[in-house]
């Protein structure tokens, strides 16, 4: 590889400065930048050799804990993400299956953890399509025929119109509200 004449502007793959690259294939301002970038690489590559090991040595032993039908706090604790007095108390409540087999050999069932975390199905909400705010001249209220009407302060009223989310529609100084919603509003109360 041979030096250029030419300045090529580059930024630092590891600092992100500018710098002017004297070869093509430079990607660092500095040797000091290249060996950390180095050091990087290297630390990243043994994580992964390291975690593939591990993976290698555990995984008959992850392959037998999921196949036994009781398991130990300790792989419950970890298969499920529960801390052990969550598992200790479910045992003491009965929502879990627990065997004490002796001095820090208490076993519990699997199966009954699964189950404690397996899907609930929600019933469906029903589709009731709300109706839209008929602004109409003679389908509304103002505040103060509300008010008057059903024996209420005009506070309470707008309190009423917030908590319920009942549009309104603002006209001048009146504050519109649909007929239909107040009345549902007031006849079942």
């Amino acid at each position: 590889m041979g030096f250029s004449k030419l300045k090529i502007p580059r930024v630092c793959e590891q600092c992100s400065k500018p710098f002017e690259a004297k070869t093509v294939t430079s990607r660092f301002c500095s040797t000091s930048c290249n060996n950390k970038a180095l050091k990087a690489r290297k630390k990243l590559e043994k994580d992964k050799v390291e975690k593939d090991t591990l993976l290698q040595k555990y995984k008959n032993k992850i392959v037998e804990v999921q196949s036994r039908e009781f398991i130990s706090v300790a792989e419950a604790t970890v298969m499920f993400g529960l801390s052990r007095d969550t598992v200790h108390r479910y045992i003491k409540r009965g929502i879990i299956t627990g065997i004490n087999l002796g001095s820090r050999l208490t076993r519990v069932k699997r199966s009954d953890l699964e189950d404690l975390f397996s899907a609930v199905e929600m019933p469906e909400k029903s589709k009731e399509i709300p109706e839209k705010p008929n602004f109409e001249v003679g389908n509304c209220y103002t505040i103060s025929e509300i008010s008057s009407k059903f024996y209420a302060d005009p506070g309470t009223v707008t309190n009423l119109i917030k908590r319920n989310k009942i549009p309104t529609k603002k006209v001048g100084s009146f504050v519109y509200v649909p007929k239909n919603l107040i009345d549902k509003i007031f006849d079942g109360k």
